[in-house]
């Protein structure tokens, strides 16, 4: 099943034969992560990408007041690592933790790069993984700037539907950039207005 999920997200971008599926297979590592455990810590070098299969990662950074900031969730068929790092090979500033027992399966950089000799199109697959990232992380800086936390909400409700009921207040309100407390007035006034 969890090889059959990432098989299923690849081809949305890329065409594999059947010997090219077995190729990518064998660059790949399952890895059970338990609740709370980190795959990357901020400071070290990312060294690979994590696919989730089943359950759920976050990345985060921690501010010098100890206030921890979500930049982004991980649910079941999405990517998470720390870019920057994974691509520049310099210490990251991501934490990468799971926020429930997950299944993931494990692409090292070295690996990756392999793919790219052995099976080319995997560069444009990377390429638009890539790009995507990058489009979504502008549109992120931007709605920071100039949404109110409801229309922010709101587009993390879109984002991410499946985990609208199912991560803890605090980290949708992290996600959000606000405080757990204004997070559940504005949810409750949110609820009122319907």
């Amino acid at each position: 099943m969890a090889f059959e999920l990432i098989l299923s997200n690849i081809s949305k971008y890329i065409n594999l034969t059947a010997d090219e599926k077995e190729i990518f297979l064998a660059h790949l590592q399952p890895k059970t992560i338990k609740r709370k455990q980190f795959t990357l810590n901020d400071g070290e070098i990312c060294k690979h990408s994590v696919f989730v299969t089943s359950g759920c990662l976050r990345g985060f950074t921690v501010d010098k007041n100890g206030i921890e900031h979500v930049l982004s969730f991980a649910p079941p068929d999405w990517w998470i690592a720390d870019m920057y790092s994974l691509i520049s090979q310099k210490p990251g500033i991501l934490n990468i933790e799971a926020l429930e027992d997950t299944e993931a399966i494990i692409l090292s950089k070295v690996n990756q790069e392999k793919l790219y000799h052995e099976i080319p199109k995997f560069e444009r697959f990377f390429r638009i993984l890539t790009e995507k990232s990058l489009v979504a992380n502008q549109q992120r800086i931007v709605d920071n700037m100039s949404l109110t936390a409801e229309e922010r909400y709101s587009i993390f409700c879109k984002r991410y539907p499946t985990l609208i009921d199912h991560l803890p207040q605090k980290q949708i309100a992290s996600y959000v950039g606000v405080t757990p407390e204004f997070f559940s007035r504005m949810r409750s006034e949110m609820t009122r207005k319907k």
